[in-house]
């Protein structure tokens, strides 16, 4: 459901349409389609203000935002024509809340890598761009192992080199899971996640590795390659 009051009809319609692509692929893409778990009437609200002051001026975000969610509220808030909005924040935020709502909003057990990982698997240019970051910080040595990954939230990081590549290891170690052991495999890790509510019980029953670090490791070896 979109709510809006003097954005352009086109504008509108092309923010439904891509809503519905977005939807369907992102549901496919984590496996979670065969699932009813988002009925239609009680989907995700987006609200689109009439610009970049309205929609600051009623969410308190920063001037350089062209958009943001509220997972547990399941809206999501922009502008019209705002720069990378329907490439990028959109897919993003929507990947946000179908997570959310798979394993549960106050399910304090999804640390902020998985969760962002999984939001920033569906900006599909980032994940090229995520590759060559990863690359590159494991040759020089700046690569941040999951140990260290899950102490850090991007919100209260000042350096946005490190910034840039924690999402793109969070996406990496996402984009390793379902390409590594399929779809099916990242549901039951999810299922595990909202049931156990425990990351390493989630990752022990759903994968073959024993604990976190192990996970790790395999991670690693598997970006060598």
């Amino acid at each position: 459901m979109v709510y809006y009051k003097n954005a352009l009809e086109d504008f509108i319609r092309r923010l439904t349409e891509k809503s519905e692509d977005y939807y369907d692929r992102i549901a496919q893409e984590l496996g979670f389609r065969r699932y009813d778990f988002w009925l239609w009437d009680n989907r995700a609200k987006i609200y689109i203000y009439d610009d970049a002051k309205s929609y600051q001026d009623a969410t308190g975000q920063p001037v350089w935002s062209v958009g943001c969610a509220l997972a547990g509220e399941k809206t999501i808030h922009s502008y019209p024509y705002a720069e990378g909005f329907f490439e990028t924040t959109l897919p993003h935020e929507m990947g946000h809340i179908i997570f959310r709502e798979f394993v549960g909003f106050n399910n304090h057990a999804i640390p902020t890598w998985l969760e962002e990982g999984v939001a920033s698997y569906q900006e599909i240019s980032r994940r090229e761009t995520a590759s060559k970051i990863v690359e590159e910080a494991m040759k020089n040595g700046n690569f941040i192992n999951l140990q260290r990954l899950a102490t850090l939230n991007p919100q209260f990081m000042p350096d946005r080199g490190l910034v840039n590549l924690f999402y793109a290891e969070s996406l990496s170690i996402v984009d390793y899971l379902i390409k590594k052991f399929g779809s099916d495999t990242f549901v039951t890790f999810c299922q595990a996640l909202r049931d156990k509510r425990d990351l390493e019980r989630a990752v022990s029953s759903s994968y073959n590795f024993s604990n976190l670090q192990e996970l790790d490791d395999a991670w690693k070896k598997y970006l060598k390659k």
